[in-house]
This record gives structure tokens, C-alpha cells and sequence, in this order.
């Protein structure tokens, strides 16, 4: 994850730097190339910084959350009190989605602002085991800061994008005007396109990389990551019949439902092949065996690279990995993550 940062905002330093070169070229500006950068790299940063404070109440509002009142849902209280004291994280406060499509998040932008939302599916629909899983993933993104690193980053091809455009708006603008210096602003332009595509790129494999992080996290917080397993297999079967198109913040969720309706059509396609015992509907065990068969496609891998969320049957075999060595070797703190 560090390395991914890293290239991250290194490919993000030179774009700006070569962008803003042009830039001056095309403006024939008498600025240096350092103020020039310097001016770039400030105007980037107030942009970060406005998503970071605004994303939150983007967040809430788009969802439709109800924060619950103390007392509302004890069970519910108790349980994230438990997990987050065991997590040592503040607790968070907590909220309902009326979605009725089983799903979780965490977003805020501090340690001591964060806010778990679960959906009213969520808590109807699954066993108070398999929620204690769903609870300590996010849990784990609370731990590992997740949200905050995520926003800023998230940043990055965003601003890339809206330079892209800006610079072939202006060739436009000029050509009509027959203004100089269009030469520069196209190259300015084919340069953000591309570290756009790049940075998309990275910003998604560090999202599927975190999410599997909050999964061997809540394996080892609750110790019993077969009840996860259960819950993320009943959580993309029921993001897949949602007819409901898909949020626009579900890369927060646990589970994405454009991701999840990919798998099981997929699936489906094939159902009398995983249909086991041919009764003409796929248990929770035939779903998870028919998503260990789906690894072996070429397109679930090239399509992987494209998705805020590992596949489904990824998070279940590095779930089962774990464990096996839980079983064998006990709760080792220090090889949370080895399986990853």
C-alpha cells in the first residue's frame, strides 16, 4: 500500500510539473518554472482539501442517513462499543441507510469524526454473527485510516480529468480566436488524459487493496472469519438483485453492487453447471464454490483491474487462508496481514 502511495503521488508531482510548464509556454508568462509549480501545486491543494472537508456531509446526504440516538439500538451500540475497544479505535458514531440492499461503510475526515452506517438490509437480512464481521471490517478501515487517505488520493485523477478538460476547452476557445500557443496546451491536455488513466489505476488497486486489509483485520478482531465469508457471499447476492443503480459513493461500501451484479449474471449464465444438486436455486455453498470457479476467467482478471472492490470469491479464499491459520497457530497478531 505504501508503494502504490508513493508512485502515486510521485506520478502526480511530475504531471503537475510538466503540465504547468506547458502551461506557461502556451501563456508565454514571465513566471519561473518553480513559481509556476509552486502556483499549481497550492491551487491542487486547496482543491484537496475543499473534497476533504465537504465529503462527509456528501456522504450522509446522499445516502439518506439517520444517525441513530442513544439507546435506539442497544445491541447494535454494543456491539461496535465491543469490537472498537477490542480494535482500539474511537468508537464511531453510528447510522442507518434505508436502503433496503444489505451493505456497510465508514467515511469522515478525521479519527475522532468518523461515522458507521449500516443499511436497514444489512440488519435485516443477516445473522447478528455475520454483522459482527461486517462490524469489525469497518472497523478496520477506521484503523487504517482508510477514508481519509482514500479521499485525498481519490483526488488526484479527479484533478487530472478536470485539467485534461480545461486544456482542450481552451485549444477550442483559442482556435476560434486564433491565439498562439495552442501547440502547448493540446500536449498539457494528452498529458493529464493519461495520468488520469494511471492514477484511476492506482487509486483502485490501493481501494482493493484496503478493502482485503479490513477483511483479514475483522478476521483476527473477531476471530471467526467464516462469518464474514458468509456475510460478503449474502451481501453480493443481494446487491446483484437490487434494481437500484449502483451509488455513487459505493466504493466506501463493503460491497460494490455494480460489481456484484457482474458476478452473479455471470454466474447465473452458468447456473445448471454450479447447481449441484439441481434444484434449480444456488445455496450460499454452491455460490461460493461457483465464485472460486469464476478465478480461472481471464476477463474476472483484466476486469479486476477496473474495480474499486477485489472480487468476491478473493476476499472468500484469503478469509478461508486465514482461518486455516488461525486454526493451527491461534490469533498471532503479528501475521494479521501475512495472507494478503
Amino acid at each position: 500500500m505504501f508503494i502504490t502511495i508513493l508512485i502515486t503521488l510521485v506520478v502526480f508531482v511530475a504531471f503537475i510539473s510538466v503540465v504547468s510548464f506547458f502551461f506557461s509556454l502556451a501563456t508565454e508568462l514571465s513566471l519561473s518554472p518553480v513559481a509556476t509549480l509552486t502556483g499549481a501545486l497550492i491551487l491542487a491543494l486547496i482543491f484537496m482539501l475543499i473534497q476533504f472537508a465537504i465529503s462527509p456531509y456528501i456522504v450522509a446526504a446522499s445516502t439518506r442517513l439517520r444517525y441513530l440516538a442513544p439507546g435506539e439500538n442497544p445491541w447494535l451500540e454494543g456491539l461496535v462499543s465491543k469490537l472498537a475497544s477490542s480494535a482500539g479505535v474511537r468508537q464511531p458514531r453510528l447510522a442507518v441507510s434505508p436502503d433496503p440492499t444489505p451493505n456497510a461503510f465508514v467515511f469522515g475526515n478525521s479519527s475522532g469524526n468518523m461515522t458507521l452506517a449500516v443499511t436497514q438490509g444489512l440488519l435485516t437480512q443477516l445473522k447478528e454473527e455475520e454483522i459482527q464481521g461486517v462490524i469489525g471490517h469497518e472497523l478496520g478501515h477506521i484503523r487504517h485510516k482508510d477514508s481519509i487517505v482514500m479521499t485525498f488520493l481519490s483526488a488526484v485523477p479527479l484533478i487530472a480529468y478536470i485539467i485534461a478538460r480545461m486544456a482542450f476547452s481552451v485549444r477550442t476557445t483559442e482556435r476560434k480566436g486564433e491565439r498562439g500557443g495552442g501547440g502547448y496546451i493540446v500536449l498539457a491536455g494528452i498529458v493529464a488524459l493519461l495520468v488520469y488513466f494511471v492514477s484511476q489505476l492506482l487509486v483502485l488497486r490501493l481501494s482493493r487493496l484496503r478493502e482485503h486489509f479490513a477483511d483479514a483485520f475483522s478476521a483476527y478482531l473477531t476471530a471467526t472469519p467464516r462469518d464474514l465469508e458468509s456475510a460478503l457471499t449474502k451481501i453480493t447476492y443481494g446487491l446483484s438483485l437490487s434494481p437500484q443503480e449502483p451509488h455513487g459513493a459505493r466504493a466506501l461500501f463493503i460491497g460494490d453492487p455494480a460489481l456484484a451484479k457482474q458476478e452473479v449474471q455471470s454466474i447465473l449464465q452458468q447456473k445448471s453447471r454450479y447447481d449441484l444438486d439441481q434444484n434449480g436455486v444456488l445455496d450460499e455453498h454452491e455460490l461460493q464454490l461457483a465464485m472460486q470457479q469464476e478465478a480461472r476467467s481471464r476477463w474476472t482478471s483484466v476486469n479486476e483491474a477496473f474495480s474499486t472492490h477485489p472480487p468476491t470469491y478473493k476476499r472468500i479464499l484469503l478469509l478461508r487462508q486465514i482461518e486455516q491459520e488461525i486454526a493451527s497457530r491461534g490469533l498471532e497478531t503479528a501475521n494479521i496481514y501475512s495472507k494478503i
